[in-house]
């Protein structure tokens, strides 16, 4: 018999008969056998034809560039170096990101225009192999009914789905990891007999995992103690076979490695030394961000310990939550299971576990951390597995799973209604989205953009306000909105803008994600502002905006003040005052102004005054706005006013720790005053958050030899700081270059 007439008679034929004969159970209803392959099959076609909906994701276009890098090293056998180099602005040969690279070498070899389109294709595809993996590993736990509720949980689940269109580092490593822990399973489970497929799969697995990201090292580590652990529990039976076994244990990691190593050019041209970097270095390179978390917006290398498990929590369906409480609740009842329920337990709340005692840098929600929700809802799924079990009566069962369905319908309407922004979800332990806006992220990876694109290229139109030959369209994320111009460059050309700078740019069409903007914005309806026209929503709540140019007033007075014309910068501001009173760039730019005014003519007095008027007018609204913050303290310290100014200075530390021109404004109102000590610990805040420059430096020299050091040993003070940050950093380099400076200085010390 053909493996697929086998594969037909055991999921169909088989159910067919039995259900005909009126024999439904073999502990669980046959009817999940057909049920589980149909709807595999739907959820493949569905992901498939949802992601071409997809936006770019914001990391997508670096992505795309270090496969073409990651090609040229093996087209020119390793002579070109880009993709194995690591720089100061590049630690992307820190990662293998095969799929990536796999995907940019299909494009390439058939000219596929939409690349972007094709990438998101067969990130769907990965993204439901990691539900087709999940459901196996349930199956092979708890039979085919727990497989049925697994891969339903992991589709319904909106932050899973939502990766699946678009983020090809992420769900690939999801992905491989529950491979990686279903092989493993699955050849402890054989033992003491060794299949040969079954270690194939094992090392591609983890060399799969490990080739994306070099984290995938850690499925070797559960290799090792998942099989520790099982040997002891079948020392008696499996001891004859130990040697045999570490052996091809040992192989499989190899082998993985092996693998993993040929596809990763930077991990090629040291096999040992560059892995070990890697595993050393990866965390020195992460990028530290704003991101709001409980209203606030934090650092991302600052955020409280509870960020990731608690992001989990609020953003995954209560039906998981529920089915994961239901496996710890009946875990004696399945305690022949007891092996395999530990591996999954230790799969998806160890790494979690370990993310919260090292306070690793983790943003953009919990992405980062996808690879522990497979296991997790495997978990669940044997939860409510089990609990169907433990129900006789057919009509309490029939009334449970009713109950459970009923569960699923907010993930589910969340999905259906706000298609292709799923990831964008927030459960009901904190309201839905409507009480997470503002509060917390939303469209964090930029997938918004497209829809905005989409809507002006189809809608704009030039008019009165047009100064350029094209319809200029700015953004602040620029890569996604330039390749959704890409064909119609007769028309249009792109610029690029900060939110909070955007009346400083030529443009006639602006497209902004509410990622970056201030959570009392976003809370005040300050966003979106009065000239948007057209609004991307979830759940009636906008994420992304297209704004339309009413007024170049403030363009032209950013052109004015450049040249130095301040009295046609003031008018042209004032004008676009009138347009729109929070203009943010006329009433920075003019408060600006005042402050030189008042400061270059003793008679202006007043010009304080005025510019204090102006900052408290958008303070009102946006009263963490950094920059009229900060300007506000200035005038206050113009003014002499300097305990208002310092309250002010340190307002802005506590909303943003590295701004570091509070820092300096607050060190000079401690030197008018003569607080040479408070000056000094300001300034020496400035170091710890890595902004110093040439001016802090010199203002603490100045202030150590005004407390009586000698120049000599106020550099030695100086250097000493520095040292001690750059050890605390892990950029031992620097602080050994500034250990060799002291050094010489105490050297010329002593010859004197």
């Amino acid at each position: 018999m053909t493996k697929f007439k086998r594969f037909f008679e055991y999921f169909f034929a088989e159910p067919a008969r039995a259900i005909k004969a009126g024999k439904l159970n073999e502990g669980e209803s046959v009817i999940y056998r057909p049920l589980y392959i149909v709807l595999l099959a739907v959820m493949l076609g569905t992901m498939m034809i949802l992601s071409t909906d997809a936006g770019i994701s914001g990391d997508e276009h670096l992505h795309v560039k270090h496969a073409k890098d990651i090609l040229n090293y093996y087209k020119t056998l390793g002579e070109d170096k880009t993709a194995a180099t690591i720089t100061a602005s590049n630690n992307l040969p820190y990662y293998g990101q095969l799929p990536d690279t796999v995907i940019y070498v299909i494009t390439e070899l058939f000219s596929i225009d939409d690349y972007m389109g094709f990438r998101h294709l067969v990130c769907s595809i990965i993204g439901w192999i990691g539900i087709l993996f999940a459901s196996l590993l349930a199956k092979r736990v708890g039979g085919w009914r727990a497989a049925v509720f697994t891969a339903l949980l992991l589709f319904i689940s909106p932050r899973y789905l939502g990766h699946s269109f678009n983020n090809l580092k992420d769900i690939p490593f999801a992905t491989a990891c529950i491979m990686s822990v279903y092989y493993m399973v699955k050849f402890l489970d054989n033992l003491p007999k060794i299949r040969l497929s079954t270690s194939v799969m094992l090392a591609l697995s983890i060399a799969f995992a490990t080739a994306i990201r070099v984290g995938g090292l850690l499925m070797m580590a559960y290799f090792g103690l998942f099989a520790l652990v099982y040997y002891i529990y079948r020392r008696k039976e499996l001891k004859p076979v130990f040697t045999k076994t570490l052996i091809w244990s040992l192989g499989i990691c190899l082998a993985a490695y092996i693998i993993a190593v040929l596809v990763w050019p930077y991990a090629l041209e040291a096999p040992v030394s560059h892995v070990a970097d890697t595993l050393k270095n990866m965390n020195k390179f992460a990028v530290s961000l704003r991101q709001i978390f409980e209203g606030e917006s934090i650092w991302s290398n600052a955020l409280p310990w509870y960020y990731t498990p608690k992001y989990i929590l609020m953003t995954i369906p209560l039906l998981v939550i529920l089915g994961f409480v239901l496996s710890v609740v009946f875990i004696r009842h399945n305690k022949k299971q007891w092996f395999h329920y530990a591996v999954l337990f230790f799969a998806c709340i160890f790494p979690v576990f370990w993310i919260v005692i090292n306070n690793s840098n983790v943003y953009g929600g919990w992405r980062h951390s996808l690879f522990v929700y497979p296991p997790m809802v495997v978990l669940a799924g044997l939860g409510f597995s089990t609990l169907l079990s433990l129900i006789k009566n057919k009509y309490v069962k029939y009334v449970t799973g009713l109950a459970l369905l009923v569960l699923t319908f907010h993930p589910a309407r969340h999905c259906i209604a706000n298609h292709p922004y799923e990831y964008v979800y927030f459960n009901q332990l904190v309201g839905s989205t409507e009480s997470a806006y503002g509060q917390y992220e939303m469209d964090y990876y930029f997938h918004s953009l497209r829809e905005a694109s989409e809507w002006v290229l189809h809608n704009a139109k030039r008019d009165g306000n047009t100064t350029s030959d094209k319809i200029i369209v700015a953004s602040w994320h620029m890569p996604p909105v330039e390749y959704y111009f890409r064909k119609d460059t007769n028309r249009f050309k792109t610029a690029f803008t900060r939110w909070n700078e955007k009346g400083e740019t030529d443009w006639d069409y602006a497209i902004f994600c509410n990622t970056g903007i201030e959570s009392e914005c976003l809370r005040n309806n300050y966003f979106p502002p009065k000239n948007t026209v057209h609004r991307i929503e979830v759940d009636g709540k906008p994420i992304c905006v297209v704004l339309k140019r009413e007024d170049k007033n403030d363009f032209y007075a950013t052109n004015a003040m450049k040249a130095n014309d301040y009295a046609k910068a003031k008018e042209l501001y004032c004008k676009a005052l009138k347009a729109d009173s929070l203009n943010e760039t006329a009433i920075i730019n003019l408060s600006q102004i005042y402050l030189t005014e008042a400061q270059t003519d003793s008679s202006s007095a007043n010009k304080l005054d005025s510019c204090l008027i102006l900052l408290d007018r958008m303070l009102k609204y946006n009263p963490k706005n950094e920059m009229a913050n900060y300007f506000k303290a200035y005038a206050l310290y113009s003014g002499k006013q300097f305990e208002q100014a310092l309250s002010v200075c340190d307002f802005i530390i506590s909303i943003n720790s590295k701004y570091s021109g509070a820092y300096s404004l607050a060190a000079n109102i401690m030197l008018n005053q003569g607080n040479l000590a408070g000056a000094e610990e300001y300034l020496t805040r400035i170091i710890h958050i890595g902004r110093a420059d040439n001016q802090t430096v010199n203002m603490l020299v100045s202030i150590y030899m005004a407390q009586g050091l000698d120049q000599a040993n106020a550099y030695v003070k100086l250097y000493s700081i520095l040292e001690e940050y750059y050890r605390k950093e892990g950029n031992e380099k620097m602080a050994e270059e500034y250990a060799k400076a002291i050094e010489q200085i105490m050297q010329s010390m002593y010859v004197k």
